[in-house]
């Protein structure tokens, strides 16, 4: 009997220890939790009985299956026997993902081009040009069409404000049509004031239906003229884009281009000579027209020459122009009679250079147009000829 009553008391011992871990559970109506744990071990120990007054043993406590509800938690193998395993909590599943948000990219917007709107491209006489007193110069400038409307003679320049220097108030394109993307070629004939000073007049374009534009993107700015007036202009750098530069191939553009084949004439600010020293003076670098005998020349405005004056100049060839082998020629127009001849001289790239004195007592009180002119000894190729401040003095 004391045999049977052994594991019938550790038996008991488990089932109340098994019932405390499926707490807490539904409890019956009326009843505490007590009660019916309580009830729960009376109704165990009974069945215990009835095995045990039956000659059976009950099964290892391993094996007994609980009637109570799961554990939501399982013990870790490895947790001692004195440490309580900490709870594992099962996380909620999420909630279901939405729609991937998607950047939505603006559309780009084609900007409108204007119907009218120029573009400069280039001009003569550049800003800061000095003219004498009462002198004509004609001021060229290249506009770009930058619109989407053709221009035609119904299109006009026109004068905007401050000095119109002779030019009248507005004339009419007489080139024909200029589509958009090509270029036009806009002369106005103009006169220097009788007063020494810088004066700049403003200028743009007309079209058929009256409204004036001009250049940007808003076709609202400006194109200008600026010159430098002077009672006596001394220096022919100053005013060299008031000269009509010429070759065989025709009237050249001022300032021209270094690439250009038909001759070009370029103002060089600190030139470096063919000794190799750089010069603080500029120099007009005159370059003949590509081929045999090419030539270049350029007449300079009319000017009275005071007593006592002399033209200077020092010419030769540029640094590296090893090709350079050129003809210097001086002429001039005095009161509107034939071309004459002051000087001339031969130069090549040999690391000298050539110092121009001329007494001009003979041409004092005359109206004078002088004329500077390169011409290539044999093939032009890589004539360099420069100028060095050529002036009266």
């Amino acid at each position: 009997m004391r045999k049977l009553l052994a594991p019938f008391c550790a038996l008991l011992l488990a089932v109340t220890a098994v019932s405390a871990c499926n707490l807490p559970r539904p409890t019956p109506a009326g009843q505490t939790d007590l009660d019916a744990i309580n009830t729960q071990a009376a109704l165990t120990v009974e069945a215990l009985g009835t095995q045990l007054s039956g000659g059976t043993l009950p099964a290892p406590i391993s094996a007994i299956t609980s009637t109570a509800q799961p554990s939501a938690t399982t013990a870790p193998s490895q947790a001692s026997s004195d440490t309580p395993a900490p709870a594992s909590i099962t996380p909620e599943p999420p909630y279901p993902a939405g729609p991937a948000a998607t950047a939505t990219q603006p559309t780009p917007t084609a900007t409108p081009i204007p119907c009218d709107r120029a573009k400069f491209m280039d001009e003569t006489i550049p800003d800061g040009t000095v003219v004498a007193p009462g002198a004509n110069f004609t001021k060229t400038w290249t506009l770009q069409n930058d619109g989407s409307c053709t221009w035609n003679s119904s299109y006009s320049v026109v004068f905007v404000s401050g000095d119109a220097l002779g030019a009248p108030a507005a004339r009419q394109l007489t080139t024909g049509t200029v589509a958009p993307g090509q270029s036009i070629q806009i002369s106005m004939d103009m006169k220097a004031p009788a007063t020494e000073g810088t004066y700049k007049g403003n200028w743009k374009l007309r079209n058929a239906a009256g409204v004036v534009f001009g250049l940007g993107s808003d076709a609202t700015k400006n194109y200008w003229v600026e010159i430098k007036v002077t009672t006596a202009p001394s220096s022919f750098i100053d005013s060299y884009c008031l000269a009509q530069w010429t070759s065989d191939a025709g009237i050249l553009p001022c300032p021209g281009k270094s690439t250009d084949t038909n001759g070009f004439v370029i103002k060089v600010d600190n030139p470096r000579l063919e000794n190799g020293n750089t010069d603080d003076e500029p120099a007009l670098w005159t370059n003949p027209q590509n081929g045999n005998n090419g030539e270049i020349s350029g007449r300079f405005p009319a000017m009275t020459i005071p007593s006592g004056k002399r033209f200077k100049s020092l010419i030769g060839c540029l640094y590296n122009a090893t090709n350079c082998n050129v003809h210097f020629v001086l002429k001039y127009i005095a009161d509107g009679g034939s071309v004459q001849t002051l000087g001339e001289w031969n130069e090549s790239y040999e690391g000298n250079f050539t110092n121009i004195d001329i007494d001009l007592n003979s041409l004092a009180g005359k109206s004078v147009q002088f004329i500077l002119t390169v011409r290539a000894n044999g093939a032009s190729d890589g004539d360099q000829a420069f100028w060095l401040h050529p002036r009266i003095q």
